[in-house]
């Protein structure tokens, strides 16, 4: 049987780790902290999917791909951690984001609603209409529970037989498919997949000039008794007002309403840096959602917190070869969790094909349609 190793147990790894498994492979993943780790960009209260990309089309079709591989994750898992809540975009016109949306939906038929701002009110009253010159409702779409998927994987995984060993790796030699341990040793395998979310760049210094950490703050919130129930089914938010903007995940599964910066803010150290996020930085992000909360001064505040993201200059993927025996997955900003489970299997898939494996960067980076055989591939695995 032939062996990997995975260097990460984010959502990344781990849905590696779970395709190199079903593809008969004896895997070890290499994490430097527990497992969920709570310093890893995986792990939060949630995670948002939609087929809604811009003008990103490549993404947005593999959206679908991506939902029949979590419904195979969550056949196996017993329980499904997804809560669908629709889609609802905000924007002071039609051009842009919300326009580019709209032309690619409609092209693949994929459903949405054009709602008149004036109506928006009445619909959602725990919204301020002001500067709303254009809003897309989407029935697709919803919240995927990040931290019990990484969570429930992990032991998935333990019990499919996958290996996890807790321990800093410091050096990799993609030609030995090995890495180096900062206690000492070597871990060496047939195949080396490196996941390590903003921590890569430290490992792979030609990834350094591709891919940064951006320190991300979160906001937790408790709205007004009011507007508890309106929030409670409401779709996700995607607010793109030329001021700033920003994004509300509405309360699922007992989780609190979080509202965050669209934007990255491509600096800090996942590292060194707390996870704390200080005052001013709360308040930077509430400065964003005022304008558009309805009695905005009625929200408590219940935390506020930094999260790290890897990021690439596009917000493309980066699933690339180091080498005949290495692999790098990079770049999944706060965008790739959605596609966690499809790119493990992918990355399975094309281990064992070498034109699978020279086609899949493309692909994975959202600029080409899918390799011709990785879909077969992926749908024996899908079954």
């Amino acid at each position: 049987m032939p062996k990997a190793l995975v260097l990460g147990a984010g959502i990344m790894g781990l849905c590696t780790a779970w395709g190199l498994s079903r593809a008969g492979w004896s895997v070890t993943v290499l994490e430097q902290d527990a497992v969920p780790n709570p310093r890893g960009a995986s792990v939060d209260d949630h995670r948002l999917i939609r087929h809604a990309y811009g003008a990103q089309r490549g993404y947005m079709r593999m959206v679908d791909d991506a939902f029949r591989a979590w419904d195979l994750l969550w056949s196996e898992l017993g329980e499904s951690f997804y809560h669908p809540t629709g889609v609802l975009a905000l924007a002071s016109g039609t051009a842009g984001w919300l326009g580019e949306s709209r032309a690619a939906l409609a092209t693949d038929g994929h459903g949405f609603e054009d709602l008149d701002p004036a109506a928006i009110p009445a619909r959602y009253p725990m919204l301020h209409p002001a500067g709303i010159g254009a809003a897309l409702a989407m029935p697709e779409g919803g919240v995927l529970l990040a931290r019990p998927i990484v969570a429930a994987l992990a032991r998935h995984l333990q019990a499919r037989g996958v290996a996890f060993e807790r321990g800093r790796a410091v050096g990799l030699d993609p030609a030995r498919a090995s890495l180096q341990l900062e206690a000492g040793g070597v871990r060496q395998a047939d195949l080396l997949v490196v996941a390590a979310g903003p921590w890569a760049p430290r490992l792979l210094p030609g990834l350094a000039g591709r891919v940064v950490a951006s320190r991300q703050i979160v906001v937790y919130l408790e709205p007004p008794a009011a507007h508890r129930a309106l929030w409670a089914r409401a779709p996700m938010l995607l607010d793109l007002s030329e001021e700033g903007g920003f994004y509300a995940v509405p309360p699922v599964a007992g989780t609190p309403l979080k509202i965050g910066d669209h934007r990255f803010s491509r600096q800090g150290d996942a590292e060194a840096d707390p996870r704390e996020a200080s005052a001013a930085e709360a308040e930077a992000i509430l400065a964003l959602a005022r304008p558009r909360l309805a009695e905005a001064g009625g929200y408590q505040v219940l935390a506020a917190r930094a999260c790290y993201y890897d990021v690439e200059d596009a917000e493309r993927f980066v699933a690339e070869p180091l080498g005949p025996h290495a692999w790098v997955m990079s770049g999944f900003s706060g965008h790739g969790f959605k596609f966690g489970a499809v790119l493990g299997l992918a990355m399975a898939a094309a281990a064992g094909d070498a034109a699978l494996a020279a086609a899949l960067p493309r692909w994975a980076a959202g600029e080409a349609p899918p390799p011709h055989g990785l879909l077969p591939a992926m749908c024996q695995m899908l079954t």
